[in-house]
């Protein structure tokens, strides 16, 4: 049985598997969508809000989210403006730690005038004050403090901000998708929408469209769900995939093509790609900075590609932790690559919403990638395996890695590097702390994400990255090349 980390977790979780286990029994268009509410919450009594009708008006607009969201709106991330109404509003307060000192170094430092003295103490005029925080770091007795919301708090891009209805409202242009403000968000207000009945009708309607659905599966599900990989393999096709894949192959694949961009280059700086919030905040936040991200497609887009080249009937579902993965199925460059997108949350409630036990599963086989590819999902592993894949095409050029984990790190680095202060010479960037293994939408985030994903980069053996390439029918280097059909995509077809 899973255990949940807040019980915001285990609502998001109760009600992706009442939507899923609908979609599964093509009851969507019925009126038991409707009833969904009242099933998570029977009352009598209220456990979480005010009040049963609260609670139920919370559900209805998570199963809005379960089911697609709000087409309309190009967030992927949503504020569910019902569950946004507990959270102070973000502001500069005075506290009764206030000496009323004479010299007065908070009106002083205020560039707005917005602080004045009365009664012998400190007191702030928000409608002046600018949130900047001078009289904050100017208070000999930390008596000023700043107080923002989790969600702002989180967001590294500033992308969050307090709307003219009190709530928490999100700038399109400047969001990256990480997904940090869904996990920060303690009333559990902010969600990012679901694809789980998409993927549903795609397998349930597979045999009769003549179509063979992929899973992808990210490196990062290991230690997730209580199983083997074997065991994942039989319960994903149980569910209804045609065969499925380790994205750690597509890593691989990635591996080998950016270390030929660098190659290239010369050594000349460089930037992973792997990451698309990372890659978002390069090109939202510092636009002149885009020239040093390779241009080479994530493992995502890679392995979902290798699949399509041999297969024409393929539809590709990538199956992983992120949620900035949805964004970039989405983009133009990469929406021919990848079909949908959903996160081991979602798997997990689909798998319990179709009865299947995954601890209960045969095994079978998943062995594609090297050991390289499978860390990629831990922070410094991608920095690895591009150092490795210099190695293995014989390159003379030398890559002083710096694997920069969560995005104020990328910053510091790019801008040192754009100025030729760095003395690294590539840059893996993530928008995660501690890389992929610590995802917005991991079930259990944990120090020993990372242990089990160098568990399973060990069972690769000595395989190399040219060896995972070569065997999966690969014969290119940068991306964009032609692939030859046949290869180790092969092995798990049923």
């Amino acid at each position: 049985m899973r255990q949940y980390e807040t019980k915001v977790q285990q609502l998001k979780d109760q009600v992706l598997t009442a939507v899923a286990r609908l979609a599964w029994n093509d009851k969507l268009q019925t009126n038991e969508v409707l009833d969904i509410p009242e099933e998570i919450v029977p009352g009598p009594e209220a456990h979480m809000r005010c009040c049963i009708y609260k609670e139920r008006a919370v559900v209805t607009s998570r199963v809005k989210m379960a089911m697609g969201g709000d087409r309309a709106n190009p967030n992927l991330v949503e504020v569910l403006p019902i569950a946004c109404d507990e959270c102070p509003v973000t502001e500069i307060s005075v506290g009764p730690s206030c000496r009323g000192c004479i010299a007065h170094r908070c009106v002083e430092a205020c560039p707005k005038g917005a602080i004045r003295i009365e009664d012998h103490r400190s007191v702030i005029d928000h409608s002046k004050c600018v949130l900047c925080g001078k009289c904050v770091a100017a208070c000999p007795y930390g008596a000023i403090t700043k107080n923002m919301r989790p969600c702002e708090r989180g967001c590294p891009v500033k992308a969050i901000s307090m709307g003219p209805d009190r709530k928490a409202s999100i700038d399109a242009g400047k969001c990256i998708s990480c997904g940090e403000c869904v996990v920060q968000c303690p009333f559990g207000a902010i969600m990012d929408k679901s694809y789980i009945v998409d993927v549903i009708q795609m397998l349930m309607g597979a045999d009769k469209w003549g179509l063979h659905v992929y899973a992808i599966l990210a490196p990062a599900f290991v230690g997730q769900f209580n199983c083997t990989p074997g065991q994942m393999v039989s319960a994903l096709k149980e569910m209804g995939f045609y065969d499925v894949a380790e994205v750690a192959l597509g890593a691989d694949l990635t591996a080998k093509a950016e270390a030929a961009e660098f190659d290239e280059r010369g050594g000349e700086p460089m930037t992973s790609s792997c990451c698309p919030a990372y890659v978002a905040f390069v090109e939202r936040h510092m636009p002149d900075q885009v020239p040093l991200v390779s241009k080479t497609p994530s493992p995502m887009v890679m392995l979902g590609r290798h699949i399509k080249d041999r297969d024409p009937l393929a539809r590709v579902v990538f199956i992983g932790p992120c949620v900035a993965k949805k964004r970039e199925f989405h983009l133009g460059r990469t929406r021919s690559s990848v079909d949908l997108v959903i996160t081991f949350e979602e798997l997990y409630s689909m798998l319990t919403a179709k009865d299947i036990d995954v601890t209960k599963m045969p095994e079978a086989k998943l062995d594609q990638a090297s050991s390289f590819g499978r860390n990629f999902a831990a922070s410094g592993g991608v920095a690895a395996a591009v150092g490795q894949a210099l190695k293995e095409r014989g390159s003379a050029v030398e890559a002083r890695t710096l694997p920069c984990s969560g995005i104020e790190e990328c910053k510091i680095a790019l801008l040192k590097m754009s100025k030729g202060l760095l003395p690294e010479n590539f840059i893996e960037g993530m928008a995660c702390q501690g890389g992929c293994v610590q995802g917005p939408a991991v079930i259990m985030r944990s120090p020993k994400n990372k242990a089990e994903v160098v568990k399973h980069a060990k069972q690769a053996g000595d395989r190399t990255i040219n060896g995972a390439v070569d065997a999966a029918g690969d014969t290119a280097g940068p991306a964009g090349s032609e692939n030859k059909p046949g290869g180790a995509v092969e092995a798990n077809r049923v």
